[in-house]
């Protein structure tokens, strides 16, 4: 008898010590659900890891979008503000070239000198017209006065002009005063000048020094003073609109250099 229950015993207790070593290795079902559940608990920590991560680095990529989209339109107003500076800066230089750089350039008077006073006398009235209105023109007279100097006391006498003006106005007085209607003011004008160089005796002229022509000039109308100083505003707007412009390339210069330093770091 014991020997037919003996299979059965054997078979029974076979089966409950494959149970208990397939609980213990895990080698059965349950431990390959366990090893499953805990690969899909380290990939799913993994990819919420990558997706925090890509979270972050998708805000910092907009924060440098817009920053860029902010700077853009800035640089742009920037570089037009430059190229108009530049440009305003070039039509002045064209300005100034065709009327003060031009009569500086023309002008025979270029030495200067000293001029000693010889005779100062009012000869007679020049005639003169003034605007009194929409086509309407009156006749006025002003007086004359010649002035002959010695230039740099060589002995060599000119008549004093006033300026450039005046001597293609007229070619014996020395001043022409404006045209107006009323003759004592313009008579009150001339006599001061008569008197200033009576009083002073010896005035700074300019002249010709190939002496092609014989009158000398009290000033100019543009000396290399006045040449300066008309050039100084322009040059300035021209560096000014230069720098602006280098200031920005240098600006998106350093910006894509910093760029291209983190993508090396990262």
């Amino acid at each position: 008898m014991f020997t037919q229950w003996r299979p059965l015993y054997q078979r029974s207790f076979q089966q409950s010590f494959r149970s208990s070593s397939a609980s213990k290795g895990g080698r059965g079902p349950s431990g390959k659900m366990f090893f499953v559940a805990r690969n899909r608990n380290v990939a799913g920590q993994g990819n919420e890891r990558r997706s925090i991560y890509q979270k972050f680095r998708d805000v910092d990529l907009l924060d440098k979008k817009k920053t860029v989209t902010a700077l853009k339109p800035g640089e742009d107003r920037a570089i037009f503000l430059g190229l108009g500076m530049i440009l305003s800066s070039v039509m002045m230089y064209f300005v100034l070239g065709i009327t003060i750089l031009r009569s500086y350039a023309e002008s025979v008077w270029t030495e200067e000198g000293v001029c000693v006073v010889l005779n100062s006398t009012v000869t007679a009235d020049m005639n003169c017209s003034y605007n009194c209105g929409s086509e309407c023109w009156r006749a006025s007279k002003y007086p004359c006065l010649q002035v002959y100097v010695s230039v740099n006391n060589t002995g060599r006498v000119r008549r004093l002009s006033h300026n450039e003006e005046s001597q293609d106005t007229s070619s014996e007085c020395v001043y022409v005063p404006r045209c107006q209607k009323d003759r004592v003011a313009m008579h009150v004008i001339v006599m001061n000048i008569s008197e200033h160089l009576k009083v002073n005796q010896q005035v700074p002229c300019y002249y010709d020094p190939s002496e092609q022509q014989e009158a000398v000039l009290l000033t100019r109308l543009y000396d290399h003073r006045v040449v300066f100083h008309s050039l100084l505003w322009p040059s300035c707007m021209l560096t000014g609109g230069a720098l602006v412009i280098v200031m920005v390339k240098l600006t998106q210069y350093l910006s894509r250099l910093c760029e291209e330093i983190g993508k090396i770091k990262r």
